[in-house]
Order: structure tokens, then sequence, then C-alpha cells
């Protein structure tokens, strides 16, 4: 009999505060934070907003720019931070002209005069298209895709993903909106200032405007509690994943892809922008009204073998090989699709198995803090860090040491030690 194990995949995040006011309690589970009650049209849209588990909101009415009533809904305080998701581009727009400002950019020179990696057609794009939605890069009504910037990787690897594809307008001809202009944006901001675009967004919006509780983050989740595992004697054979309601939607429209892919090449050789093959992936969509996934294990599965005692690198043969889960939601519906392509397993990664520390500066290489991994290994001589040693980083010469049993084993990447 094939063993299981068991894996919950959710997502939460925040952001910006609340509306702050001073509330009293109703007794019908909703706030009012002002006096004057809501229209009845108005609250009774709430309570079917609620009905459908929409979390927390607020609801306001007003006449020319007074405002009337203000009632807040579900799990929501004066203090509360939440997500601004889209609403961050006046908030991203005013970080990439304070550096304006200071002449480090220029609105109308090529973006490669900053980013000279870039593919030809990007590198001709000016800040004034991209900031404008007019650059002609595919945001989400000019391909299936929109893009969120996969955060194992910087923003300059982000630029030059969303560069891959081709152009879909001529440059400063048509406004299409989306999010793919902003990651070249901030990857010049990032080349231009040395900084972390997180660290001039405080230096040059935040902290002069006193937005004590506005900060920049990735919106993911990615500690090991967001992807519990466990373990059966004997090692699994089978994982069963189980999608939270974060997922119903995408998983309903078949769009929600589950995946177990190598991950040695970017976790042990610090390759950054590395892409998992086809023949190292394994997928799972969830069928029907199910959220619920499982991925049969192939008895050796394909990927890159390390000799970690050693320290060598092959293609095959004894050692160990090294995955970790990820879900990737609006992922387009393709028959036949046998594995993730670099802007899907990047782009549209919406949550991981793995905890990553985000650097602070450019250049920086985003280091493992926890979470968990499924290793196999070829035989029971083969040994893995069994916690991140002094220096506090994963697959350095100061790991200590253990040998694995053959076969599967999932590691927790505990910071008091492995288990």
């Amino acid at each position: 009999m094939k063993k299981l194990v068991a894996i919950h995949l959710a997502l939460g995040f925040a952001l910006g505060p609340a509306v702050e006011a001073s509330a009293s309690e109703t007794p019908d589970q909703h706030v009012a934070q002002q006096r004057a009650a809501l229209p009845p049209a108005a609250m009774q849209a709430a309570q079917a907003m609620l009905a459908q588990r929409s979390g927390g909101f607020s609801v306001g009415t007003g006449v020319r720019g007074q405002a009337a009533s203000l009632t807040r809904f579900g799990d929501i305080q004066a203090d509360t931070q939440y997500p601004i998701a889209s609403a961050s581009k006046f908030l991203a727009a005013a970080t990439v002209m304070a550096v304006v400002d200071e002449g480090k950019l220029q609105l109308d020179a090529p973006i490669a005069t900053w980013l000279p990696t870039l593919p030809p057609a990007a590198g001709k794009l000016t800040l004034r298209q991209l900031l404008s939605q007019t650059s002609g890069l595919a945001g989400v009504k000019g391909e299936y895709y929109d893009l969120a910037q996969d955060h194992r990787i910087t923003l300059e690897q982000s630029a030059m993903d969303v560069t891959q594809r081709p152009l879909i307008s001529v440059p400063g001809e048509v406004f299409a909106y989306g999010s793919a202009g902003f990651q070249l944006a901030g990857a010049a901001v990032e080349a231009a200032t040395g900084q972390r675009w997180a660290q001039v967004f405080q230096d040059k919006i935040a902290t002069p405007l006193g937005m004590t509780r506005t900060y920049w983050t990735h919106l993911r989740l990615d500690s090991a509690d967001e992807l519990p595992l466990t373990d059966e004697q004997g090692g699994p054979r089978r994982l069963l994943a189980v999608l939270g309601d974060a997922w119903a939607d995408s998983a309903r429209r078949g769009q929600a892809v589950v995946a177990l892919m190598d991950q040695g090449p970017y976790l042990v050789q610090r390759q950054a922008i590395h892409t998992a093959p086809a023949t190292a992936q394994w997928l799972a969509t969830p069928r029907g009204d199910s959220t619920g996934v499982t991925l049969d294990l192939p008895d050796e599965p394909e990927g890159m073998t390390y000799d970690l005692a050693s320290g060598q690198v092959r293609p095959g043969g004894r050692g160990v090989r090294i995955y970790a889960l990820s879900v990737h939601a609006d992922i387009p519906r393709r028959p036949g699709r046998h594995g993730l392509d670099a802007i899907e397993q990047h782009a549209m990664l919406r949550a991981s198995s793995l905890r990553m520390e985000w650097p602070r500066q450019a250049g920086d290489v985003l280091e493992v803090t926890g979470g968990k991994l499924l290793v196999w290994a070829s035989d029971a001589t083969q040994r893995f860090p069994s916690g991140f040693g002094t220096d506090g980083r994963l697959f350095t010469p100061d790991d200590p040491m253990v040998a694995l049993p053959r076969g599967y084993t999932l590691v927790t990447l505990d910071p008091q030690g492995f288990r």
C-alpha cells in the first residue's frame, strides 16, 4: 500500500492600514463608525457579501464629499492591516518619481540604461511608458496572465521573466492595464539606487509622510505552517494536497496547479533564476468541485543529484535530490500539459513550502530560513544537513550532517534543528 502525506495549502497576507475611526458595537454584528445608518440597499448588499465569505470590509455613503455613514463588517478593526493590491500602483509611481527627482532616473531614457541585459525590444521601453501602462507589455487584458514577482528572486530577475514574451502592441500607442511594467520600473529603481525596492519606498515615501503602518512586502505565505506536511514511517509515496478557500475559484476553473519541482539548483547551487525542466515536475489540478489533489511519487524521481558530503554535483547516479511544493494560480488551461514554463513557475507562484529571507541590499542572495523539503536519497549512505550551522545558512560547509534512509524523507527546516 502506498504511504500518504497530507498537505493543506492556504493563503493570507497583510500590508496597509484600515481607516482609523472610533466605533461602537451594534447588535447585528457590524460596527457603525458614524451615527447615520446605511441605506437599506447598502446594508442588504453588505450582508450578501458577508454571506459569500468575503471577509472584512467597510461601506460608506456621502454627498458632495461629506461622509454620511461609515460601517465596517466582518473581521476588521480600526488598526487592521490589509493588502492594498493595485492601489499600490500610485505609491510605486511616487517612489519611482522620487528617484527621478534625484536625477538617478530619467522618464524618457531607454530602460536598458539601467537594465542592460534586457531583450532589445524591452530595453527600448521608457519609464514614462511603463508607468502609464503603454509599454506594450502584456497586461491583464493583453494576454492570459498578469505578473506578480516570485518572492524567491530579485526584481531584476523578475524583469527578465516579464520581458521573455513578445510585446503585444507598439510602445506608446495602446493602453493595457497590468502589473508587468512595474516590475521593470522597480528593477530600474534598485539598479539606480543600489537599494532594495522596499527600502527605497520607506526612505522616499513612507517615512517622510509618517506612514508607519504601511510597508512593502510580497503577497505570499512562506512559513512552515502554511503547507503543513505530515510524514509516515517508511517515507511518503503519495502526496495529498487540500487547497484552502483562497484557491477555490481558481481550482474550480481548472487554473490552480499544485507542483512538486526539483529545487536543488536553486537551493544548493544558488541559481536564482533556475527553472525546473518538465521532467523534474509533478503537477496536480483539482477536478470538479474538489479542492484536493494527489501526487504519486515515482520510485526514482528525475532531478539534479548532489553528494553533499563531497560537494559533487551530477545529473544522475548516487546522491540526494531536493524538491519543494508550490501552488500556482491563474494558470491557462493547456491540453496535454506536462509542466509549467518559466513564466508559470515564477510569475504565477502563489505559495511555497519554503520560507525565504528577503535580502535588504541589491545583490544579496535569498536564503532559506524555514519550511519543508522532500528529499530523495539513492541509498542509506547519503548525508543531508541536520541544521543551518553557525552561519545560519543552508547548504554551506558548516552545516551539521546526518545520514538519510534510502528513498523519500520529509525534512522540516526548524532553526532549532531539522527533523
